[in-house]
């Protein structure tokens, strides 16, 4: 059976903005054996959605000599590289080191694609294009730029997801992002949370977190208790729990980040911040996403009233 490798750091909503890529794959090539070289904590999403059968920890520490020039290639690796039909890297790799490797391990036919994403030109396409355009040498065209993510339900995920039916609607917010620049303020976070709960009676807040955001989210969770608010926290889970969770939710509220695209990608409906990056390359292209986007950048000019409308607008039967 052939089988095709991606190999894709980076971080979370990197890697699930190039899913597209491999969804096509997987659609267009079912023969395929679609495998994932990958960190482990992010690229086991496409083998718990069945895009992938399998993944392997790119951190494997005989990987290390694939990075340097006329390296001992550990033989096992070499293998493993050589089974593939097709290798899609996606690795930064400016010296060619990687490719004369892989090339060296008996990988015939390797498709380099950047890892880097135009976000600059007037005519940038949204980022899930841009990453999958490589598969065009196999003659591949993407025409669904974002995925939608289902787990199998397991009892930890399952009692993790069920909606409390006393509840009538579920929020998720995720305060954080990858970058300082990239948030709104904590304050206004938490005047929507309030004006959300004081709104719509039974309303349960969740708060979302990645784990360098502890220090954060703790302050911001003091500061919801202090107006009345006690949210679910959910923190350090693998990420397709915390996906199975989010598609309990019935509205997700965040920024630019790796929370907000799998949010979109379990299906649910999303009002997103966006400020100095551009909505149209980096956000997600799922249905039920609404943007607001920030006048000159600056997050600071997205008001509360405009949040609290299109949130309810997004709750609203």
């Amino acid at each position: 059976m052939p089988r095709i490798l991606f190999i894709r750091g980076g971080a979370i909503g990197d890697f699930i903005l190039t899913l597209p890529a491999m969804q096509l794959v997987r659609d267009m090539l079912p023969e395929v054996e679609l495998e994932v070289l990958g960190y482990d904590s992010i690229s086991h999403l496409a083998v718990a959605s069945g895009i992938a059968v399998e993944t392997r920890s790119i951190e494997y520490a005989p990987m290390a000599n694939f990075f340097a020039p006329r390296s001992d290639l550990d033989p096992a690796l070499q293998e493993y590289f050589k089974s593939f039909s097709v290798v899609v890297s996606y690795l930064y790799d400016p010296d060619g080191f990687f490719r004369d490797n892989l090339i060296r391990a008996g990988v015939k036919r390797l498709i380099e694609a950047s890892h880097r994403v135009d976000d600059l030109s007037a005519e940038a396409e949204p980022a899930a294009r841009q990453l999958a355009k490589p598969l065009e040498s196999l003659a591949l065209y993407l025409e669904k730029p974002f995925v939608d993510l289902e787990f199998p339900a397991t009892t930890a995920n399952a009692s993790r997801s069920e909606k409390n039916t006393a509840q009538a609607q579920r929020v998720a917010i995720h305060p954080g992002s990858g970058s300082a620049r990239k948030n709104w303020s904590a304050d206004r976070w938490i005047q929507v949370a309030r004006d959300l709960v004081g709104q719509n009676p039974g309303l349960e807040i969740v708060i979302v977190s990645g784990e360098a955001e502890a220090t954060v989210i703790e302050s911001f969770l003091s500061l919801l208790l202090a107006v009345g608010i006690e949210p679910v926290h959910a923190q350090h889970l693998p990420l397709s729990e915390l996906g199975e969770l989010l598609r309990s939710c019935d509205l997700f509220l965040g920024h630019d980040s790796g929370m907000s695209h799998l949010a979109a990608a379990c299906g649910v409906p999303c009002v997103l911040l966006f400020g100095p990056t551009r909505p149209q390359v980096w956000a997600p292209q799922n249905p039920g996403v609404h943007v607001l986007a920030a006048e000159a950048g600056d997050l600071h000019k997205i008001s509360v009233a405009s949040v609290l409308q299109a949130a309810q607008g997004a709750l609203a039967p």
